[in-house]
């Protein structure tokens, strides 16, 4: 399966995140995974969602501005160490990460999202298939 990371502009004030989830639930769009971020004065929400299209839609007819980036999704063992041995590979490959979700536990499988900036590079250090 592949996702969109939105990054969503936002004001700094009260009602913000709320703004951005409403749009979201009002089209029946579930989020995935969502953090925020002050980003040098230009507040903005990262956020994954199951449905790329209709979080497009949603944050359009909301008038909220947005950049989205294609994430890579891996499953990995929910125990530690399995995270540091994930940016391991990419460290060692000069790939550098930009962002990173931890989606949720699927059993005993997580997935991880996360944007690059050499993504090819990142899959081939991955074994992304």
């Amino acid at each position: 399966m592949s996702y969109k990371q939105f990054d969503v502009y936002v004001l700094d004030r009260p009602g913000e995140l709320f703004r951005v989830a409403e749009a979201l639930a009002r089209n029946a769009v579930n989020i995935r995974g969502i953090s925020t971020d002050e980003g040098a004065g230009r507040p903005k929400v990262h956020m994954i969602t199951d449905d790329d299209s209709s979080a497009r839609s949603a944050l359009r007819n909301a008038g909220l501005e947005f950049e989205e980036y294609d994430v890579i999704v891996i499953s990995m063992a929910d125990r530690p160490g399995e995270l540091a041995k994930l940016t391991k590979k990419l460290s060692r490959g000069g790939v550098n990460i930009n962002s990173l979700f931890i989606l949720g536990a699927k059993s005993s499988i997580e997935e991880v999202a996360l944007t690059v900036d050499r993504e090819e590079e990142a899959k081939r250090l991955l074994d992304f298939s």
